[in-house]
């Protein structure tokens, strides 16, 4: 051990798993608003509709938002997407006024804001949410999905973006040896 708390060697931990970067939205009678988050899964596929789930700080203005407007869009950045990002975390001044102003964006079925060109994005209504301590766990229901051309996701990892690239096909095994 290195003298670090639990919660020190937590985030340490965390910090080196990759995650895609994703701006999720939503639009209706509590406003429109967004925010970046990494913390984005699936749940399941195999029930009437495929559901996933988004964890959200609950002091976040969007936090929020989609509780109350019961819709929201999981927008998956692709790697040319950073200043996205960066603007739904308020880290670009010309944009913390009004964090939609940094993209082109369409309306969806459930009336949430889409990315115009994300890498992928999941039209969702909500489900279900709970907090758990500073955080809400809030599972969707996905009505939608808007599949782009090709692209490659914008990763966060080790404390910065990066992106996600193919590795080289393996080296065939030599009689079951590793080489």
């Amino acid at each position: 051990m290195t003298g670090q708390s639990l919660r020190e060697r937590f985030l340490d931990g965390m910090s080196r798993a990759a995650c895609t970067v994703n701006v999720v939205t939503t639009d209706g009678p509590a406003g429109r608003r967004g925010v970046t988050v990494s913390a984005m899964t699936s749940v399941s596929v195999d029930s009437p509709n495929p559901t996933l789930l988004v964890c959200l700080h609950h002091l976040a203005p969007a936090t929020s938002a989609i509780l109350q407007n019961g819709v929201f869009c999981v927008n998956v950045l692709r790697a040319d997407q950073a200043f996205i990002s960066d603007s739904f975390a308020g880290r670009i001044p010309q944009f913390r006024e009004n964090k939609f102003a940094c993209a082109t964006w369409k309306t969806q079925l459930t009336g949430a804001p889409r990315l115009a060109e994300p890498l992928v994005a999941f039209d969702c209504a909500l489900l279900t949410s709970e907090r758990v301590g500073t955080h809400y766990v809030i599972i969707g229901e996905v009505q939608d999905v808007y599949l782009a051309g090709g692209g490659s996701a914008l990763v966060y990892t080790n404390r910065t973006y990066a992106t996600a690239r193919p590795l080289a096909a393996p080296t065939p095994r030599v009689h079951g040896h590793c080489p």
